[in-house]
């Protein structure tokens, strides 16, 4: 453990963007987390955002930090539970893509010949299909869904990127000395992957969850956007649908649509600082690339 916790610091020591993307994420996780004792302390004994429970379209003031909605909700309790809806459809998503890609990878990179061939071919064609389109399709046959299959749902489309990084990877170590030792060793498949393999992809591991829980989260919001996200789920992207549809901003309730982006906004830049972290650290040559 005490190993493991300091491989960790020495990462993150490594890079100075890895280090600001992991406090930055770890910031909007945290509000994420407190969400319900926020809007507790917010609605002071009733729920913010329960339709109603306050005027319409109330300015920002010290009782409503960001103002109320067309419907008379808090905007800064919706937010916060708006943040974690997204982190929690991005943490789903990413989790489903980066198991069926690992897996596929693994499979594809260790075995090789036609096993490598078929996957690799499917892998390539998803990768080049237009996926919004698909997604708009699939949206029309999940209204009133919950966040679980609205995960599934967006994770269909973004287990590819994952599995073409992690199979490049697997084809490069699959070849190295101890591989090779531990196959005379008479180890089994699994047990190479499991130890040999593995651990020296756990990288590549979590830039592959990084890209999918991004992807997924924009994917979510750019259906939101254009209204054609589920019903039920009210995330940042429901929150700007609805101010761009009430015309918010010239309503005076200009943080029901800037601060949204701005969360977004955050989101993206730390989770992509993260895999620029990462391949910088875990690929040195990069960092003369990046200016470091």
């Amino acid at each position: 453990m005490r190993r493991a916790l300091s491989a960790i610091v020495r990462t993150i020591r490594g890079s100075r963007r890895l280090a600001i993307g992991l406090v930055v994420l770890v910031l909007l996780v945290l509000v994420a987390l407190c969400s319900p004792l926020i809007a507790k302390a917010v609605g002071g004994g009733q729920d913010p955002i329960e339709l109603a429970a306050y005027e319409k379209w109330l300015v920002p003031s010290p009782q409503h930090l960001l103002g109320t909605d067309q419907f008379g909700r808090d905007v800064f309790a919706m937010v916060v539970k708006a943040l974690a809806v997204s982190l929690q459809i991005g943490a789903i998503a990413g989790v489903i893509s980066t198991v069926v890609g690992v897996i596929v990878a693994f499979v594809a990179g260790y075995k090789g010949g036609w096993i490598d061939g078929v996957l690799s071919t499917f892998t390539g064609i998803l990768l080049v299909i237009p996926t919004f389109p698909l997604l708009i399709a699939l949206s029309a046959y999940a209204k009133n869904v919950s966040l679980f299959q609205v995960g599934v749902m967006i994770s269909i489309f973004s287990w590819p990127f994952a599995a073409k990084t992690i199979r490049s990877q697997v084809l490069s170590l699959r070849s190295r000395p101890y591989v090779d030792l531990a196959r005379v060793s008479k180890s089994r498949d699994l047990e190479i992957i499991v130890t040999e393999l593995l651990p020296n992809l756990l990288p590549f591991i979590g830039v592959g969850f990084a890209s999918s829980a991004l992807g997924a989260i924009f994917g979510l919001v750019g259906l939101e956007i254009i209204g054609l996200g589920p019903g039920g789920v009210i995330d940042l992207g429901q929150i700007i649908f609805n101010a761009i549809g009430t015309g918010a901003l010239t309503l005076g309730a200009w943080p029901m649509f800037v601060v949204p982006i701005v969360l977004l906004t955050l989101l993206f830049a730390a989770l992509n600082m993260v895999n620029i972290g990462l391949e910088e650290v875990y690929n040195p040559r990069l960092r003369g690339v990046a200016g470091e």
